[in-house]
């Protein structure tokens, strides 16, 4: 009877897997909310900061405050990994005026994973943030996939 039982727990399984996956490719990315330069706003900090791709591919990050504006840097380091796990490109940020810009650019392609690492003060706790970069022109708005705010 266990054996019934698991083999039809497994197919029930493998028959709702092609759903789910289907489901998950019609759903192209969460609906964002877009910075003042464009670019998608993350907020796993407070204060939340935007993450914008320059023309040169290069990484700009803006802290904002409540209104939605830039304020100024405080303590906050910021590092970052980004592209193919066999090379990946290391990022560093240095201040230019109120944003962190990166030392390099993205590395070559429309889709780059990345991690950034964020220190709010020089001894709190490194907070992580995980995506792809999707470069690609939403077909809807006129943002990159990667900053998109509508939900197509």
């Amino acid at each position: 009877m266990k054996t019934n039982i698991s083999i039809l727990f497994a197919a029930l399984c493998l028959a709702i897997t092609p759903t789910l996956r289907a489901e998950d490719d019609h759903h192209h990315h969460e609906k964002h909310e877009a910075g003042p330069n464009g670019g998608r706003v993350i907020d796993k900090v407070e204060p939340h900061f935007e993450f914008f791709v320059m023309p040169d591919k290069k990484l700009k990050l803006t802290f904002l405050g409540e209104d939605g504006k830039a304020v100024a840097l405080k303590e906050q380091t910021v590092t970052a990994i980004g592209g193919e796990r066999s090379k990946p490109t290391r990022f560093t940020f240095a201040k230019d005026g109120d944003a962190l810009v990166s030392d390099k650019p993205l590395p070559e392609g429309k889709l780059v994973p990345i991690v950034l690492m964020v220190k709010m003060t020089p001894d709190a706790k490194t907070v992580t943030e995980k995506f792809n970069v999707n470069l690609a022109e939403c077909p809807t708005c006129e943002h990159m996939e990667y900053a998109c705010t509508c939900d197509h």
